[in-house]
């Protein structure tokens, strides 16, 4: 595609960026929506409109600005995406697990590998990870703290609904190569988008790779305004600082962190497609040069794995004292190792940079930082293990996934402090050590915390309980699977692979060493458990959706532990107003339900 075709491309995609920012200036009364009541008809004192009952089918879907619709939303979208990027990933381990590019030769070869490779890190971060978060959020924070609905409901459903077409952009190259005869191809730029590569690619589709990531970062940005405008002004009268449930102090603590860190990466974007398009120097070398791009992405980048990290700590904080039988731990210290963190987050970007040739006391001061940062996560570790000890610990679904957490948290933690060490780094970086670190945080820890969270609000979402058997086997394979590729990916970086090399073979066409072959041919066997345990879990609550046993009130048996919550009285409440809502129903009762909580 030459210059011009580039420019009206821009252009075009510019012009309906600002049509859609016209569209929503026009809305009026953003705060104006109220839920519905149980019988089906609400009032609004600011407006007079009534509300009748929801539309239903597709429309419902369409429309919809209740919480617990648009969390389901998010839930959807983050599992199109989980399955797009797993898929991406199970397709370049297969391709590692010999010397020379066998499997992808005849589909592009290195570049559908490394097409792969952007493509599979952006999505998990930027269209799974951060989304999921959204799903649970939105769906349960209003619960926990008593509010009706979020702050403003139509602006959370414009963060979702801008979800989609970022997606399309971000995976537009895939669908267009065909069609454009090559002319418009996949990104190939890799998740972190180093300059001067992705600044001198030709492809037009690294333009539309950054469109979508641009919009991605104004939803999470709108949902992270509306997170904290409902936590400081929807909050019950009865919940205090004091009394807020952790999940929301990290849900909060992580908003904070997203007004900072996504309005730079939108700023650098836009510079980047400035220097695509329209010949700006913000990042060439008699200009910013590649560092500054490096300064940007990372000042956005550090606090972006710790924007994804912080809710699942806060789910691993708010079910482990469910199932342990008692309340959590030092509370207030898990808070302030929150705030803690959000705060350090900011001042360790530049470990990212080591190998850079930055200024050696720069260095020793991002340095310090970056293993100070390690003492409130540290705290927050043995909270965890020490509300678990002598507890009456109850081996359910979310519980076990809980503890797989914690241990592989504490292998991905352990693994980042060496990495934090200037001389350690400077031998590392760049090698699969920093791949294995990272996937034991993204996959091993936060995964783990997600897989926990939908298994403890499954009953919520959807009334009826999973087959605790697979659930069971959904774990182990997890938890097996994620240690073998991981810990494989470590040994790899010891033994000096480079990350990103879609082959490592000699001109005869030997292996550079039979452990590197052997070690990839170990991870690609765990990732094969993982997308084993990925299938048993999806089938399990499609399945159980439909055909599982229906819940009581209490599908936990936590007042028997005295260890009540607010989203679960608020599904007693929904279940006994369903039962006296009229007709035959009003005589069910919750003994009258299969409950059948999960135990021993």
């Amino acid at each position: 595609m030459d210059l011009s075709a580039q420019l009206a491309l821009t252009i075009f995609m510019g012009l309906f960026l600002v049509g859609v920012a016209l569209a929503l200036s026009r809305m009026e009364d953003w705060r104006s929506y109220t839920p519905l009541t149980s019988g089906g008809t609400a009032v609004s004192d600011e407006t007079g409109y009534i509300s009748e009952e929801k539309p239903s089918g597709l429309i419902r879907w369409l429309t919809t600005v209740d919480h617990k619709d648009i969390g389901m939303l998010y839930g959807a979208f983050s599992l199109i995406a989980f399955m797009w990027a797993g898929l991406a990933a199970f397709l370049l381990r297969a391709e590692l697990m010999t010397p020379e590019m066998d499997l992808l030769a005849g589909f592009g070869g290195e570049n559908l590998y490394n097409a792969l490779m952007t493509s599979h890190g952006t999505t998990m971060l930027f269209l799974f990870a951060t989304p999921i978060i959204a799903a649970l959020g939105n769906y349960f924070i209003p619960l926990l703290i008593g509010a009706d609905d979020m702050a403003f409901p139509r602006i959370n459903a414009i963060a979702f609904w801008l979800l989609p077409p970022g997606a399309l952009l971000i995976w537009g190259g895939f669908f267009l190569d065909t069609a454009t005869g090559g002319a418009i191809q996949a990104s190939q730029t890799s998740w972190t988008m180093y300059t001067p590569l992705s600044a001198q690619q030709v492809n037009p589709g690294v333009d539309l790779f950054l469109l979508g990531l641009h919009l991605t970062g104004v939803s999470t940005t709108m949902g992270a305004i509306n997170f904290i405008a409902t936590i400081f002004t929807e909050r019950s009268r009865d919940v205090t600082w004091a009394s807020l449930d952790i999940f929301s102090w990290t849900i909060l603590t992580q908003s904070g962190l997203v007004l900072f860190a996504f309005p730079l990466l939108g700023s650098a974007l836009i510079m980047l497609l400035l220097d695509r398009n329209f010949g700006s120097t913000f990042f060439a070398a008699n200009g910013g040069g590649s560092l500054l791009w490096q300064h940007l992405f990372w000042f956005f980048g550090h606090p972006e794995v710790y924007i994804i990290v912080l809710p699942p700590m806060g789910i691993v904080s708010l079910v482990i004292p469910k199932f342990a039988g008692r309340k959590l731990f030092g509370f207030k210290f898990i808070v302030y190792s929150t705030l803690a963190i959000g705060v350090l987050s900011f001042g360790v970007w530049a470990h990212h940079m080591f190998a850079t040739g930055i200024d050696p006391r720069i260095r020793l001061s991002f340095m310090a930082v970056s293993l100070a940062i390690a003492i409130p996560s540290a705290v927050k570790t043995f909270n965890w293990i020490t509300t678990m000890w002598d507890g009456n610990l109850r081996l359910t679904a979310p519980m076990l996934f809980c503890i797989g957490f914690v241990s592989n948290f504490i292998i991905g933690g352990v693994t980042g402090v060496f990495l934090a060490a200037i001389p350690v780094d400077l031998i590392l970086t760049d090698t699969y050590y920093v791949i294995g670190h990272f996937h034991y945080i993204v996959m091993g820890a936060i995964a783990f915390a997600g897989f926990a969270a939908l298994y403890y609000w499954y009953p919520i979402f959807t009334g009826r309980m999973y087959q605790r058997t697979l659930a069971r086997w959904h774990f182990w394979f997890w938890m097996l699977g994620s240690n073998i590729t991981f810990f494989a990916m470590l040994l790899l970086g010891y033994e000096g692979m480079p990350r990103r090399y879609a082959t490592y073979a000699l001109p005869d066409g030997a292996p550079f060493s039979l452990l590197v072959e052997n070690l990839h041919q170990i991870a690609t066997f765990g990732a094969f458990l993982m997308a084993i345990g990925t299938v048993i879990w999806l089938w399990n609550f499609v399945v159980s959706w439909y055909e599982g046993p229906e819940v009581g009130e209490d599908p936990w048996n936590f007042r028997e532990y005295g260890m009540t919550s607010p989203e679960f009285e608020w599904h007693a409440r929904r279940l006994q107003t369903t039962a006296t809502d009229g007709g035959d129903d009003e005589t069910t009762t919750d003994n009258e339900r299969t409950t059948e909580p999960e135990t021993n």
